[in-house]
C-alpha cells in the first residue's frame, strides 16, 4: 500500500540519565538545600536530608540464580542493573532505596532484543521456576514491578526497554504498529516527521512506555473522551508462556468478549505485551486555554459536572481545590481553580472554549484569562507544577515528609461524601500517625458526564526510620474510605501490590474466578508478576 511505511527513521536516543533510587532524571533531582528549604514549608520535618547511597555501599542479597550461557548477552547480575530494578516510585520505594533496602532487588535483568527473546526467555524462567516481573520504564507508583513473595527459585526482572520502535505506520487509517517498550517521547519523535501523535501524555511521560501504559490502563492527556490508553488500542500482540495472541485489527467488533481487554490492565501477569497497533491523531494546530477562579468549590464541582456533560469535550478540564491551587502556584487567594483548554488538527477552537467558560461562569466562576495556547496561563502555571511534582516529593521524602497521593473516580452524586469522608477520615489517621494535621488536597484529572475522577494528595511530617509503616498506615486508611464510599481503589494507577486489599473487595467473585483460571491456562507454572492483582491459588 502506497500509504503505509514500514521501517521508520531509526528513533532518536532521547532518555536522559534515570536515577536509580528515586523519580526520573538524575540532574533533576533537587539538591541538599532545596530539600531543606523545601522542607520548611512542612512543620516538623526533619533538619537534614538523608543522603543518597551509592550503588557500592548497597548490600545486594546474593544471586541465586545463572541464566543459560545462550543469555549470556540479554543478562545482567550487576549491582547497578539489580539496584535500578528493585523498586518502583512510590513513595515508600524511594524511601526504601534512600536507606539501602534492596532485599527485594531481582537476581537477574534481561534486555530482550525482539519478541523471540521474549518467547526464550519465559520458556526458561517457566522449567526453571524463576519468577518474571516485566519492566518497562519502572514508574509504577503501586509497587507493579516488585516481587516481594513466593517461593521461587530466583527472580528475573524483564526489561523491555531494547523493544523501541515504531514498526509500521498505516496513514490510510491512521494507525502504528510500535514496540511495546518504546519510551513516550522516543515514540512520539518517531511519529512526528508523519504529522501524527498518540496524543496520550500521563505524567510519567518522559519515563514509562508504551507497554506499561496498556498494561496498566494509565490515564493519558485528556481530561474528557479519550481518557484512557483503552480508548486508542486496535490490536494487541501478547507474549504468554502458553503461546503468542494477536488480536484481530479492527476499528470495533462485537464478537464475543474482547481479548485486548484480557491483557489490557493485567500488569504483566498474564503475559508480555510485545506489540501493539494504536489509533493516532493529525498534531493539533490550533489550540486556546482559560482558567476560571471560584470563590465556593461546591460550585466549582457542580459547573465541571455542566461541561462534562455538555457534549464539549475539552481536552483539559482540570478542577483544583483551594489548597492544591495554592500548592500548584496558580492560585493563592483561598479559591478554587479550574483549568480549560481545548485543541484541535483542523478549525478554531476559540468559540468552543468560550461555550465552556460560559457554563463555569453560570455556576458563579470568575474567568481570568483566555489565552492561544499556553504561554504564562495558568494552564501553563498548573502543567509545570504538576511535571515538577514527582521531583518535589522525593526531596520531600529525603527530609522525612510523608507524600502520599490516591486517585479515584466516583459517580457525582457520591462525590460531596467522598470529598468530606477523605478530610475527616484520612485526616484523622494522618494526624494520629504523625501528630500533625498536615495537607490533604484535591484536584479533578479526569471527568466523565456520570462523574469525577479525583486525585488526592496528602503530605504531613514523618518520623525518621518509620517513614514506610506510617505511609502504609495512612494509606489503607484511604483505601478503607475509598471502599465505604463507593469509589473504586484506583482510576489509573494500576492495581500492583499497594492496592491489592481494596482490588480484592472491589470486583466481583464470579470475575475472581474467571481471572483464577485464566492465569492457569496462560501462566500454568505461575512465573509472570506473581502477587499482582491475585495470587493464583486464592483469586
Amino acid at each position: 500500500m502506497a500509504d503505509r511505511t514500514s521501517s521508520p527513521p531509526p528513533r532518536p536516543d532521547s532518555a536522559p540519565a534515570r536515577s536509580w533510587w528515586g523519580w526520573g532524571a538524575l540532574d533533576q533531582a533537587l539538591p541538599d538545600a532545596e530539600c531543606a528549604s523545601l522542607a520548611g514549608l512542612v512543620h516538623g520535618a526533619a533538619e537534614s536530608a538523608l543522603p543518597v547511597p551509592s550503588i557500592a555501599s548497597l548490600e545486594l542479597p546474593a544471586v541465586r540464580v545463572s541464566a543459560p550461557a545462550a543469555f549470556a548477552h540479554l543478562v545482567s547480575s550487576a549491582p547497578a542493573d539489580r539496584a535500578a530494578h528493585t523498586y518502583g516510585k512510590a513513595f515508600r520505594d524511594v524511601v526504601r532505596a534512600l536507606y539501602g533496602d534492596m532485599a527485594a532487588a531481582p537476581d537477574l535483568v534481561a534486555r530482550p532484543r525482539d519478541e523471540r527473546d521474549v518467547v526464550d526467555l519465559l520458556d526458561w524462567a517457566a522449567g526453571a521456576d524463576v519468577a518474571v516481573i516485566p519492566y518497562g520504564a519502572g514508574s509504577s507508583v503501586v509497587g507493579g514491578v516488585e516481587y516481594r513473595a513466593g517461593d521461587h527459585s530466583g527472580v528475573l526482572s524483564l526489561d523491555l526497554s531494547g523493544l523501541d520502535r515504531v514498526l509500521e505506520i498505516d496513514q490510510v487509517s491512521r494507525a502504528a504498529r510500535i514496540q511495546a517498550g518504546v519510551l513516550g517521547p522516543d515514540l512520539e519523535a518517531q511519529l512526528r516527521p508523519h504529522g501524527l501523535t498518540l496524543r496520550h501524555f500521563p505524567q510519567s511521560f518522559a519515563f514509562s512506555t508504551l507497554g506499561g501504559w496498556l498494561a496498566t490502563r494509565a490515564g493519558g492527556h485528556y481530561a474528557t473522551l479519550h481518557t484512557h490508553i483503552d480508548d486508542l488500542v486496535e490490536s494487541l500482540r501478547v507474549v504468554t508462556p502458553s503461546g503468542v495472541s494477536q488480536s484481530l485489527r479492527v476499528p470495533g467488533s462485537g464478537a464475543g468478549p474482547s481479548p485486548d481487554r484480557l491483557f489490557l490492565g493485567s500488569e504483566g501477569t498474564l503475559g508480555i505485551i510485545t506489540e501493539a497497533w494504536m489509533r493516532l491523531q493529525d498534531r493539533p494546530a490550533h489550540k486556546a486555554s482559560a482558567s476560571v477562579v471560584f470563590e465556593r468549590f461546591p460550585a466549582a464541582v457542580n459547573a465541571v459536572r455542566a461541561i462534562a456533560q455538555s457534549g464539549l469535550h475539552p481536552a483539559n478540564c482540570r478542577l483544583l481545590d483551594p489548597g492544591e491551587a495554592a500548592l500548584s502556584g496558580v492560585a493563592a487567594g483561598g479559591g478554587s481553580v479550574l483549568v480549560l483548554g481545548v485543541e484541535s488538527a483542523h478549525g478554531p477552537v476559540e468559540g468552543r472554549l468560550a461555550e465552556l467558560v460560559a457554563l463555569a461562569r453560570e455556576q458563579g466562576g470568575s474567568p481570568v484569562e483566555e489565552a492561544s495556547g499556553d504561554g504564562d496561563s495558568a494552564a501553563g502555571t498548573w502543567r509545570s507544577a504538576f511535571l515538577r511534582m514527582p521531583y518535589l516529593r522525593d526531596g520531600l521524602a529525603r527530609m522525612s515528609v510523608i507524600s502520599e497521593t490516591f486517585e479515584t473516580a466516583c459517580t457525582w452524586d457520591r462525590f460531596p461524601a467522598l470529598y468530606e469522608a477523605v478530610h475527616r477520615d484520612v485526616g484523622a489517621a494522618v494526624r494520629k500517625v504523625t501528630g500533625a494535621s498536615g495537607l490533604i488536597n484535591c484536584r479533578f484529572t479526569h471527568v466523565y458526564p456520570d462523574g469525577p475522577a479525583p486525585y488526592f494528595t496528602v503530605i504531613a511530617p514523618g518520623r525518621r526510620g518509620a517513614e514506610v509503616a506510617m505511609w502504609d498506615e495512612i494509606k489503607a486508611a484511604a483505601m478503607e474510605v475509598l471502599g465505604e464510599q463507593g469509589a473504586t481503589v484506583t482510576h489509573h494507577h494500576a492495581v500492583g501490590r499497594d492496592h491489592r486489599p481494596g482490588y480484592d473487595r472491589q470486583r466481583p467473585e464470579p470475575f475472581a474466578l474467571a481471572l483464577r483460571a485464566a492465569k492457569q491456562a496462560l501462566d500454568p507454572a505461575g512465573i509472570l508478576n506473581p502477587g499482582v492483582l491475585f495470587d493464583a491459588a486464592t483469586a
